[in-house]
């Protein structure tokens, strides 16, 4: 489990390595404002857009694969294993196991408003109206 406190700290309790345990992120978990969660790692936006990520590392837990893109963060939504994040200028993000479709990959989105993930899937709306789903 996890929770935002007053101020933008967090707290974590529960197994461990299922995120847990954020010892090893704490000095990075200030000035949060949304947190998501897969069924083992979780992601912290902070007020500057960046994201923090912490618990099992192929459930989303280990996004330094994209940690470069993680950048002014609008949205993240989980599914059981993964994560997809909007990016201000509504590019899309995936990582974890079933962030992505074949190979890891999200479809090539651009102008995404809103995003639903369900437990091994996602659906993206993007600003024409259409929906995309892997």
């Amino acid at each position: 489990f996890a929770a935002i406190l007053d101020g933008g700290t967090v707290v974590t309790w529960g197994y461990p390595s299922d995120g847990g345990d954020s010892s090893d992120v704490v000095e990075q978990l200030h000035s949060v404002q949304q947190l998501a969660s897969t069924a083992s790692a979780f992601a912290a936006t902070r007020a500057d857009g960046s994201v923090v990520t912490w618990g099992h590392p192929e459930r989303g837990g280990d996004s330094s694969r994209v940690q470069e893109r993680l950048k002014e963060v609008q949205q993240i939504e989980g599914s059981r294993m993964g994560f997809a994040a909007i990016l201000s200028d509504g590019a899309l993000v995936t990582w974890g196991t079933h962030g992505g479709a074949l190979g890891g990959e999200a479809p090539e989105l651009h102008d995404v408003q809103s995003i639903k993930a369900s437990g091994e899937a996602f659906a993206a709306l993007q600003g024409d109206g259409t929906i995309v789903a892997w």
